[in-house]
């Protein structure tokens, strides 16, 4: 026997008419590319985006087609994630930090027709164009009067003016909540970035979650600003569960210093946001330089990397800022633990609160996870024991776009799959998850992953290396750096800086190694593979010259 229960998809398109319907006069703030700030509400996001789905079906958009982003967090990268997703295309948002020769090779092999970009990145557009042939059409996101002109970019066309094409009458299809939605790449230690490929029902469920008060506890009390690029797995979520609870919404398009963001706090009435360690230092920076409080601000949820203690007791001491930390990957949406005490903790001492919150933290519901030795067996939770991390849900990828990689799961005795992280982690007898190490050796700098075997690839096609190792090293600011580690050919010369300058144009700006350091022979194991424990060992008390 069956329920008795209307049958209604979860769909993003009904998270925006929802908003519209019902938080209709909500505020939706951008800064813009322009420089000014924008203000239009909720049941306007609603109408543009009905009018951008209508003119990109005029253009020949069909189901499925990817339709790319290379932009920052504002209405109209918004409206593009409810326009594309809504009417049965996939938004797929394009990290603009990456090499362009790596965002030439993400956006052939999404096989985007059209691509959609902020202003910023023309001189990117203008060196991939030409190197992208399955785009029909690139999208500059900017007022008309202001659209670029360039002989190296084909059929480049206005959002504004495409936009004015479009009906606002256009009707959202009613789709199978299972059909792909967004699309985001990830890149890891090995070979090419893969793409995580979300539905609507993954998107609608994972914003619900979010949502609770355990994780990002929003409501439409509040207004939220994300730091966290909408390129960066669609702003974990933030565009998503805001308009679901009527919440305002804040973007700071490209002016991500302190004192900009400080004073979209204050003007806006910022009371949430969210965003990697190293855009909060310099926004602690500005405040305390210039002896300034936040009126409104009252809790942020930091991941994307581990969160210095320091910080979040910088953050609740000094301005009364709650710090919920956070762990999760894009191929989880990204949500997967968020830290707030349970209400056993409530009578614990500060000092023994803040050991627990300084963890990763707890599942939130749609998350199962548990750590295994590498004989794939459970291993117990108390808290010191670690092993290897895995994780299921209904928005954990089962596969990666277009097969890369192969079945990525493992599978228990039940026949369950789960999907293994990379990373090393405790978990506590609450449930409480605290990660340790990574299993794969990429370096995660102010929240973004650097490869060390590309690196190290680089490094070796110099005609005087011989061998190369890329390990991370602790630094202040962005959690952590690269450290090229080098053994010379026999009586080959090569030096720092000659080593460095061969990075260059080969490599995003940030994957630069901050140092060098001369080895006689890199340490190898039995199966040839580079020692890094060891290297790791060897340089634990080395700081680089940044640091």
């Amino acid at each position: 026997m069956q329920g008795l229960m209307m049958d209604m998809p979860l769909l993003i398109s009904s998270i925006l008419q929802h908003a519209d319907r019902h938080f209709g006069d909500t505020e939706i703030v951008s800064r813009r590319v322009e420089g000014d700030i924008h203000r239009y509400t909720y049941s306007q996001c609603h109408q543009r985006a009905r009018r951008v789905a209508d003119a990109l079906t005029r253009l020949g958009v069909h189901n499925g087609d990817r339709i790319a982003t290379l932009a920052w967090n504002g209405y109209r990268h918004m409206e593009l994630y409810y326009a594309v997703g809504g009417m049965g295309a996939v938004a797929h948002t394009i990290n603009p930090r990456l090499h362009p020769d790596q965002i030439a090779w993400i956006v052939n092999h999404a096989g985007d027709s059209y691509l959609a970009f902020d202003t910023t990145f023309l001189p990117i557009i203008e060196a991939i164009a030409a190197k992208c042939p399955t785009v029909k059409g690139w999208i500059a996101m900017i007022d008309a009067d202001k659209h670029p002109v360039s002989d190296k970019i084909p059929n480049l066309i206005n959002y504004e003016t495409l936009l004015s094409g479009g009906n606002d009458d256009f009707q959202w299809p009613e789709l199978d909540e299972r059909s792909a939605v967004a699309l985001c790449y990830t890149s890891g230690t090995t070979g090419n970035p893969k793409g995580a490929m979300y539905s609507h029902r993954s998107t609608v469920l994972h914003a619900y979650a979010a949502a609770l008060p355990d994780a990002m506890g929003a409501s439409s009390r509040d207004s939220i600003l994300p730091v966290v690029p909408m390129f960066h797995v669609n702003a974990w979520g933030l565009p998503y569960t805001a308009p679901m609870v009527g919440a305002k919404m804040v973007f700071p398009g490209p002016a991500l210093d302190g004192k900009s963001l400080y004073e979209l706090f204050e003007t806006e009435g910022v009371t949430f946001s969210a965003g990697v360690p190293t855009v909060w230092l310099g926004l602690l920076q500005h405040v305390k330089q210039h002896d300034l409080k936040f009126s409104t601000f009252k809790r942020t949820v930091i991941g994307g990397s581990a969160c210095p203690p320091a910080m979040i007791r910088t953050f609740n001491d000094d301005y009364g800022v709650e710090v919920v930390h956070a762990w999760g990957m894009t191929e989880l949406s990204p949500l997967g633990t968020l830290s707030k005490l349970a209400g056993k903790h409530q009578k614990l001492s500060p000092a023994a609160q803040q050991k627990i919150l300084e963890k990763q933290g707890h599942v939130i519901y749609g998350i199962d996870m548990k750590i295994v030795g590498d004989d794939g067996q459970d291993l117990p939770w108390d808290g010191t024991t670690f092993g290897n991390l895995l994780v299921r849900g209904p928005w954990v990828i089962k596969e990666y776009f277009k097969g890369e990689g192969g079945d990525p799961l493992v599978y228990d005795k039940e026949g369950r799959g789960w999907f293994p992280t990379g990373d090393v982690a405790t978990i506590d007898a609450d449930g409480y998850m605290q990660i340790t190490d990574r299993s794969k050796d990429v370096i995660k700098s102010g929240g973004e992953w650097i490869s060390s075997i590309d690196l190290e690839n680089l490094a070796i096609a110099h005609p005087a290396v011989a061998n190369a190792a890329v390990i991370g090293v602790a630094h202040p600011k962005w959690d952590e750096r690269p450290l090229l580690i080098v053994a010379r050919k026999p009586g080959a010369e090569v030096t720092r800086e000659e080593l460095l300058k061969f990075y260059e144009g080969k490599i995003a700006k940030f994957w630069m190694p901050d140092d060098v350091q001369f080895v006689d022979a890199i340490p190898l194991g039995a199966t040839g593979k580079i020692l890094k424990t060891r290297l790791r060992e060897q340089f634990k008390d080395y700081t680089l010259p940044t640091a």
